[in-house]
């Protein structure tokens, strides 16, 4: 790190200590995760057979706007392991530009692309550190974590993918042209990690253009934190992950630019009601549904006005939605 990011992490820190005895800790309306939608072999599989990705096609028409923004979930997680370059790359191929990724702290510092909070069901950390259950993220080192294979468990052409740090990710999306949807998975276990995340993001250049929302968005389950990110860097855009009560989607959008539901849970009324409201930034509020990989669900998503569908095989969502 230079000397210019510890400068500027430290300006973070004062602003995140200035604005925290002023955070509203809203209800969170969702689970603390999906683990449940997690892409496996299986689905991968039966995804390809579905409609294998197009890997001839160029990226930007790939992502035209014919209907909802499609984002690849943990990268292209239907045929990658989740959260890797690779899966990253993957998105590319499949012509998605925008791809959902989470980001964790690691014992000494360092940010990583990990949805669990334990590293037992991505890597085989319990054969290297048996003696360390329950593994969590954050009780491992930068070094130890990097010593892990994160794509073994997805297929063995995967074999060695390593957990990258979110500079890396980011470098990746950079080069194949890519934006990044980034949600800050279970932040009250990493006190003050949107303020590094936002540093991050600055020393990579993400936060240069006038509207940084054209090309990163942060969100979270957390309320709390999106309202942290907001206040610490009022031009980034961020989103709220859960179903708000519609009574309290104002309250929302004082510091969300996006609400953004478990597909099941949401109606023509209810994503009316969010882009009835302007949040910070002055634009209607947006809906992402998450986490969809049947194209018929994503034909009726798309019916209801939904702004952005999450898929593990964006370009079976993205065939669908576009017909």
């Amino acid at each position: 790190m230079t000397k210019h990011s510890v400068v500027r992490r430290a300006c973070w820190a004062l602003g995140l200590a200035a604005v925290g005895a002023a955070s509203l800790l809203l209800p969170d309306a969702g689970p603390g995760g999906d683990t449940a939608h997690a892409a496996t072999p299986d689905a991968r599989t039966q995804a390809t057979a579905t409609a294998a990705p197009d890997r001839d096609g160029d990226a930007a028409a790939g992502q035209a706007r014919r209907g909802p923004l499609v984002v690849a979930h943990r990268g292209a997680s239907g045929y990658a392991p989740e959260n890797t370059l690779a899966a990253a790359r993957a998105a590319d191929e499949t012509g998605t530009v925008w791809v959902e990724t989470d980001v964790q702290r690691t014992a000494d510092g360092e940010l990583v692309l990990l949805h669990d909070t334990t590293l037992a069901r991505t890597t085989d950390v319990e054969e290297l550190f048996p003696d360390r259950a329950p593994w969590n993220v954050a009780d491992f080192t930068a070094e130890e974590i990097d010593l892990l294979d994160a794509g073994s468990w997805y297929g063995a052409e995967f074999a060695g993918e390593p957990v990258p740090t979110l500079e890396e990710f980011v470098r990746e999306l950079a080069g194949n042209g890519q934006k990044l949807l980034l949600e800050l998975k279970s932040p009250e276990l990493y006190p003050g990690i949107e303020a590094e995340i936002l540093a991050e993001l600055d020393d990579e250049g993400w936060l240069d253009e006038r509207r940084p929302g054209d090309r990163v968005v942060l969100q979270s389950f957390d309320a709390a934190s999106v309202r942290t990110v907001h206040e610490l860097a009022p031009r980034v855009e961020t989103g709220f992950l859960g179903t708000p009560a519609v009574g309290d989607l104002a309250a929302y959008a004082e510091f969300a630019d996006q609400i953004n539901p478990r597909h099941t849970t949401v109606t023509a009324a209810y994503v009316d009601a969010v882009h009835a409201l302007r949040g910070p930034q002055g634009r209607p509020l947006k809906v992402y549904v998450w986490t969809v990989d049947d194209g018929a669900r994503a034909v009726e998503l798309a019916r209801l006005g939904v702004d952005g569908i999450i898929s593990n095989v964006p370009d079976v969502v993205a065939a669908a939605v576009r017909r």
